[in-house]
């Protein structure tokens, strides 16, 4: 199976395999990690992937600027993913937009400089939208607004038209009718809730800026705080016994 690869160097002496997996998991599937004192190579399934890691050279890792390069092009295959995406199943990180992926890294607490960011916008411009994303979004907003507002409405249309009558009223609306809670996924609840056209368009789209991404990234943070369970005061229960899953070597 053939794999595409990207060198990482000046790494931090503490940067272990996981730290690197970890990383680099937000741009796609990986096959392998080979990691030697500062340096390491890192393997994937998709090219796509290989091209987003490529996008983040200059990022910050455990407090170095890492430096990722490749020995060979990386380019996003035409159409960039067929436009079938399969029902219930959540969405390949090779098949999200860079910006969106760019997005992720921030909420999770990573360091991107604003030009990487410029980065990830102006591949999405040059290559496009995966078809398969935007098959999935649409079909997340149709869906959607199928079953909780009405036949042949879009939820972000939706809940547009009470943005423009007011913050207030868009979420009054949407705490009334629970809808962003109805829904799955981060991108089902983000479209449901009271900003959903824009995120809708921040993700099907080529046209935006590197604040549109800050933008988008605290909206994916404050999603995952108030999806985190809440402390109880009770005595906490041992931890249970996790058996790591090693990273495959080549």
């Amino acid at each position: 199976m053939s794999t595409y690869s990207v060198n990482v160097s000046n790494l931090a002496p503490i940067t272990t395999e996981q730290a690197l997996h970890d990383f680099f998991s937000f741009c796609g599937k990986i096959t392998a990690i080979e990691k030697e004192d500062k340096s390491a190579k890192i393997s994937f399934e998709k090219v796509s992937a290989a091209k987003t890691a490529l996008m983040l050279n200059g990022g910050t890792l455990d407090g170095e600027h890492i430096v990722v390069t490749s020995d060979e092009v990386h380019e996003d295959p035409v159409g960039h993913g067929s436009s079938e995406h399969p029902e219930g199943h959540p969405i390949a990180q090779e098949d999200k937009p860079r910006a969106g992926i760019a997005a992720e890294y921030l909420a999770k607490g990573y360091i991107l400089s604003d030009q990487i960011l410029q980065r990830a916008i102006d591949i999405d411009s040059k290559q496009g939208i995966s078809s398969r994303f935007l098959a999935y979004i649409k079909s997340l907003d149709q869906g959607l607004g199928e079953r909780l507002v009405g036949h042949e409405k879009t939820i972000s249309g939706q809940l547009n038209t009470y943005v423009e009558a007011g913050t207030a009223k868009a979420r009054e609306v949407d705490e009334k009718h629970a809808l962003s809670k109805q829904a799955g996924d981060y991108y089902a609840k983000a479209i449901s809730s009271p900003w959903g056209k824009k995120v809708a368009e921040f993700y099907t789209t080529t046209t935006k800026q590197v604040l549109d991404i800050h933008e988008e990234a605290k909206r994916i943070a404050d999603e995952h705080k108030s999806a985190a369970p809440e402390p109880t005061t009770e005595t906490p229960a041992e931890p249970a016994t996790v058996t790591a899953v090693p990273i495959m070597k080549v």
